[in-house]
């Protein structure tokens, strides 16, 4: 059993990217597809609270229906915004990833390498050829 967890969407390319750098890092997660298994109450509160994020924070916005149903509003409060995100789940930001030594909502991906507990084992580019990770395994830094 694996001791990473991603709460993954496969058709997000930044899930899909953090999922490969896990990967990278010779360790197979356990991968949740949240929209199909999406988390219960308590297990959302926690990995929000454990990522150190406001509710808000991560709440997505893009491709939901957050505008529709006016979540910006400041009238919601927490627990009806989580009510929200339990309701209709693609609500919820991704990739956020578990791991011994933190949770992580990793947008952008490379905020994944902040808690992976074994090193990069090769070179790893993201899906638009972007270059992350080195031959060495070492990070390379964005221009």
């Amino acid at each position: 059993m694996s001791n990473i967890t991603i709460y993954h969407n496969p058709a997000c390319g930044t899930s899909r990217n953090t999922l490969g750098l896990i990967r990278n890092s010779g360790q197979e997660p356990t991968i949740i597809e949240y929209l199909q298994t999406p988390p219960d109450r308590a297990t959302l509160i926690r990995l929000i609270t454990d990522c150190g994020l406001s509710v808000r924070e991560v709440l997505r916005q893009k491709g939901t229906p957050y505008g529709e149903l006016q979540l910006g509003d400041p009238k919601w409060s927490d627990e009806q915004l989580i009510d929200f995100m339990l309701l209709h789940p693609i609500l919820i930001n991704r990739p956020i990833v578990v791991t011994p030594l933190g949770t992580r909502l990793c947008r952008p991906s490379e905020q994944v390498l902040e808690i992976l507990p074994q090193p990069q084992q090769g070179a790893f580019r993201k899906e638009d050829g972007q270059a992350v990770i080195d031959e060495k395994g070492q990070r390379i830094e964005p221009a």
